[in-house]
């Protein structure tokens, strides 16, 4: 029986545009940090609590990081939705090659060890199963840079205590020294969502292409049969004489 491949492009438009929304923000987050840090560098001036540059800075800077970690959930939420439908299409392209129960999909995220390499493995057996079969061969440079990147920013998220260092600072050199953390850690973070938006539609066009050239045992979602190279003169070149007469008789 033949099995049909569902490409979850969809889904991958779910999560780019959560990976996308998340990465812009981190900009303005970064871009408001750093007008905080120039602001830290002049003298302060006593004046009014509401016509106040830094105090404004301050309040812009919060809600940006607030809005920031919504929109991290968000999108961790939907990479992991994609990333379990992507494995559905490499089930029927390449079952055998599939090195993970379908539960470490949840539990290689949260499981600390495994956080190192098993959401990396899942991907790398994708690629796999994007490419022919005499030529599967998992990992890819993209894949490694997207994944120390994410690495990298996962570090810096859990590890760095900048955003305390920064509401515990007593002195304005204290609050740049935390406020240049974040923004280093920022960055960390457009890289990671730049590179996961940029891995998601490269295993989509390459999985659709490795579905498009599939046996006939196997083919895209929306055809309903195996094309076959002249089967249509070969059905047409069987039909009986009778059948063809009475068709023109009609």
């Amino acid at each position: 029986m033949a099995a049909a491949v569902r490409l979850p492009r969809g889904q991958a438009w779910f999560a780019c545009g959560a990976l996308a929304a998340f990465a812009l923000v981190t900009v303005a987050a970064g871009l408001t940090a750093w007008h905080k840090y120039q602001l830290l560098a002049e003298p302060l001036t006593p004046g009014p609590y509401v016509d106040n540059p830094l105090v404004e800075a301050d309040t812009y800077f919060r809600n940006f990081m607030g809005w920031r970690t919504g929109l991290l959930l968000v999108a961790l939420l939907q990479f992991s939705i994609w990333l379990a439908n992507m494995r559905d299409v490499a089930d029927v392209l390449w079952r055998e090659g599939q090195r993970r129960r379908r539960a470490w999909l949840f539990f290689g995220w949260v499981i600390p060890v495994a956080q190192l390499f098993v959401p990396k493995m899942f991907v790398n057996d994708l690629w796999a199963a994007s490419r022919p079969e005499p030529q599967r061969r998992r990992g890819h440079p993209l894949l490694t840079a997207w994944w120390l990147s994410v690495l990298a920013a996962a570090n810096a998220y859990a590890f760095s205590g900048a955003s305390k260092d920064l509401k515990k600072a007593a002195t304005t050199t204290q609050a740049r020294d935390a406020l240049r953390q974040i923004m280093f850690s920022e960055g960390l973070y457009i890289c990671a969502a730049v590179l996961s938006i940029v891995v998601v539609w490269q295993l989509i066009h390459r999985l659709e292409r490795a579905a498009a050239t599939a046996p006939d045992e196997i083919w895209p979602m929306g055809r309903t049969t195996p094309e076959v190279p002249g089967l249509m003169h070969a059905t047409q070149a069987a039909e009986p004489q009778w059948a063809s007469q009475t068709r023109e008789g009609s």
